[in-house]
């Protein structure tokens, strides 16, 4: 049964036991009984009637109920049925909104660091651990370079046309020499400038298949070893910034969910640089929310990701803004903040820093 399938069936008072129950939990992470319900309905309604609807709502998996005689707290699907159908989101309020702002008023045009002041507020404000995935260097290439380091180390230096200039080691295939890296540098160097990595990625291929009798099978390694390095998930340069993360910790109600947590940042660690995080944003501009197992980087973390695509002059997603806590998060307050943030670092990173 979907989700509008199951809002379809409720009544009005099924409705409104549902969403009580479930604006409870979101507050204070506290089942909800029948008593207490029937002093808030709008309605004069029995406790005994309510104790019918909640085992209704049971049935059909929107509500459960932690211990015997206890009251109820939503499932994931009532909360993401609670998220889709019923949840009231609020504007960003001017007190975020002015904390937010403040982390771009500085004359710092380092963009990593604006993102890294943009992941500070943002853990500040929800009281969650924020996840920034901050955008890969794309202007145009100038110019390529290997460099022998020793029998089992090399550096790939990129200049680019704007200025900037990055450096990786990276471990080359076996056998490489200066003469083989000179010819790696020079066929890249005729294919890349002008363009951008990821343009320059989907041309190799097709380079080498076609001009492989003039490429040394040395040179051939060379090339697609150096530029992998930019995809490397364990490279250096942190791509990935995570703030909060004792928010979560001081935030765990018990032993279990504090191992939980903690599974949580075993995935963050072995996965600094996150490629999958932006695949999350793949339907495109806005907001989404993944709830417990829906979140397939940290399903074993029973966490919620709200998280949100930012955009470059190109329209072209480059990075994205998130937060991450318990599933009780207050959904109607953070997702606005979230999509107010991953707005404004956009514009200022199509602004030119």
């Amino acid at each position: 049964m979907t989700r509008d399938d199951n809002l379809s069936q409720m009544n009005d008072r099924s409705r409104e036991v549902f969403q009580r129950i479930v604006e409870s939990y979101l507050s204070n992470g506290e089942p909800m009984g029948s008593r207490r319900l029937s002093q808030s309905l709008s309605e004069s309604v029995s406790a005994a009637t309510i104790r019918n609807v909640m085992h209704d709502l049971e049935l059909m998996g929107l509500l459960d109920s932690p211990h015997v005689s206890a009251g109820r707290i939503p499932t994931q699907a009532g909360l993401r049925m609670f998220v889709d159908g019923l949840l009231e989101v609020d504007e960003v309020n001017t007190r975020d909104r002015e904390k937010l702002d403040a982390t771009l008023g500085s004359n710092d045009r380092d963009v990593g660091v604006m993102l890294d002041r943009v992941g500070s507020a943002l853990s500040g404000l929800t009281q969650g651990a924020s996840l920034v995935l901050t955008p890969k260097h794309e202007a145009p290439i100038k110019h390529i370079e290997f460099v022998s380091l020793a029998a089992d180390r090399a550096l790939v230096v990129l200049v680019f046309a704007d200025g900037h200039v990055e450096n990786r080691v990276f471990t080359p295939p076996i056998g490489q020499t200066p003469s083989s890296m000179r010819e790696a540098a020079n066929f890249l160097n005729a294919l890349a400038v002008g363009s951008t990595i990821t343009e320059l990625r989907g041309r190799i291929e097709t380079e080498i298949k076609s001009r492989r009798q003039e490429l040394d099978i040395l040179a051939q390694d060379l090339v697609k070893t150096g530029l992998a390095v930019w995809e490397n998930e364990n490279e250096q340069i942190e791509r990935l910034i995570v703030r909060g993360r004792s928010n979560l910790i001081e935030n765990a109600e018990d032993s279990e969910a504090l191992d939980r947590v903690r599974a949580l940042f075993d995935d963050l660690e072995r996965k600094r640089d996150i490629a999958e995080f932006l695949e999350l944003t793949d339907a495109g501009e806005g907001v989404r929310i993944f709830i417990g197992s829906e979140n397939k980087l940290f399903s074993l973390s029973g966490s919620s990701l709200v998280v949100s695509p930012y955009m470059n002059s190109d329209r072209k997603i480059i990075g994205a803004v998130g937060v991450i806590g318990p599933t009780r998060l207050n959904y109607g307050r953070i997702v606005p903040i979230v999509n107010y943030t991953a707005q404004m670092v956009g514009k200022l990173i199509s602004d030119g820093g």
